[in-house]
């Protein structure tokens, strides 16, 4: 089975059976036990058994696999397949291999075989894994069991609201950066956002915190983050996105304000610029050390005179630079013990998604699992514009799988 195999075997299924059909099929093709895919929620913490060959029903709700500590969370974060001998079941060898688009871990592939996968076996999982990455991003669309898979809990509306604001990826590759956001809402959501686009000569990115909680909040940011995609969209610069989303809080913000950091890299010669409206000031990774970005704040959203224009300045971004934008959620009084630009060195080796996910797990021990705020980090890792080719096969070459266990 190829990649089209896999895809036509999926378009013509139901989306919400589109993984049980292509499963079957890897299952009869490799003449496996059995096969599955698991789906890995916002958090990257914990999965769920969403599409398996030859599955049965039942009324029991599908069980959430935490991914701390198993081989799951291993293949999840070094993007790599892993083979280990299995001791129940009847013996015989399991296989997880990672479900991932240009860095935005979706899910795992899991197979039980009788005998040791050959590499043109391991190939084959590759691809099928590969191309289930494409299924799942193709049909989410049309159903909301992925959406559901996602969540560790129910949301609230503030949170449902919050949640539909971020980009459909979390996670982005290409050969000059790397980019990854990650969210963690407060009980009562206050708002934060992050987004980005990648166009053919740039590359954009905004994180935004609404002032308040709850359902305010997200209707601020929602105010927000429509301006700055509509003038962005549009083809405006910095300067008339910050102009936009500025006006459209002063008309339709009810005298509320949203903080905000804009971000543009052009990827032909690696300059880049930004604005900052009011925003906590990001800060930057380069040759083993960690510095605070300094630079001229303007006035939030929704409060700036209209007639005043947003500074754009100039951010000096090399080669091999990460560069961390975050919200005042990471920097909460229970967070003050806590050394940022530390805790940003000691994940310096880890993939901008899972340094982000790791920055925010650590916010959340300190506030005992409960932040008074929500706490926002997006990691963006600048390669060079000299990169032209991304090698796609980074980091997840299941031919170098691990032996088994």
């Amino acid at each position: 089975m190829d990649l089209s195999g896999a895809l036509a075997a999926a378009e013509a299924a139901p989306p919400v059976e589109s993984l049980d059909v292509v499963a079957h099929l890897l299952k009869e093709r490799l003449g496996a036990v059995s096969v599955s895919f698991l789906i890995v929620d916002f958090t990257g913490s914990s999965a769920v058994r969403l599409g398996a060959a030859d599955s049965v029903e039942s009324d029991d709700p599908p069980r959430r696999i935490r991914l701390a500590g198993t081989l799951y969370g291993e293949v999840l974060r070094t993007q790599r397949a892993a083979v280990e001998e299995q001791e129940q079941g009847g013996g015989g060898l399991r296989v997880v291999a990672p479900v991932t688009n240009r860095g935005d871990a979706i899910g795992l592939l899991e197979l039980s075989l009788s005998d040791h996968p050959s590499d043109e076996t391991m190939r084959e999982i590759g691809a099928t894994a590969h191309a289930l990455a494409y299924i799942v991003i193709a049909n989410r669309s049309f159903t909301d069991v992925y959406q559901w898979g996602r969540r560790t809990r129910p949301l609230n509306l503030a949170a449902e609201i919050q949640h539909r604001l971020l980009p459909a990826s979390l996670a982005c590759e290409a050969a000059q950066f790397t980019v990854a956001g990650a969210l963690e809402p407060a009980a009562h959501v206050g708002g934060d956002t992050f987004d980005y686009v990648v166009d053919r000569d740039s590359m954009q990115l905004s994180v935004t915190d609404a002032m308040g909680h709850d359902v305010q909040a997200s209707l601020l940011a929602t105010l927000a983050v429509g301006a700055l995609r509509r003038a962005r969209r549009a083809g405006d610069d910095l300067e008339e996105q910050a102009r936009q989303a500025n006006q459209a809080l002063i008309d339709h913000g009810r005298r509320a304000f949203v903080t905000g950091q804009l971000l543009r890299v052009s990827l032909l010669d690696g300059s880049t610029q930004f604005i900052n409206a009011g925003h906590p000031w990001p800060l930057r990774m380069r040759n083993g050390k960690v510095e605070q970005i300094t630079p001229k704040v303007d006035l939030p959203f929704g409060i700036q005179p209209p007639a005043t224009a947003y500074r754009v300045q100039q951010l000096d971004l090399r080669d091999g630079d990460r560069l961390i934008m975050l919200t005042d959620g990471m920097l909460e009084r229970h967070t003050e013990d806590l050394d940022l630009p530390a805790l940003i060195l000691g994940t310096a080796e880890l993939h901008p998604r899972e340094a982000s996910r790791a920055l925010l797990a650590a916010v959340l021990h300190a506030h005992d699992d409960d932040l008074p705020d929500d706490a926002t980090v997006m990691c963006l890792d600048w390669h060079g514009h000299r990169q032209e080719v991304r090698d796609a096969t980074a980091g997840a070459d299941l031919n170098e799988a691990s032996p088994p266990a």
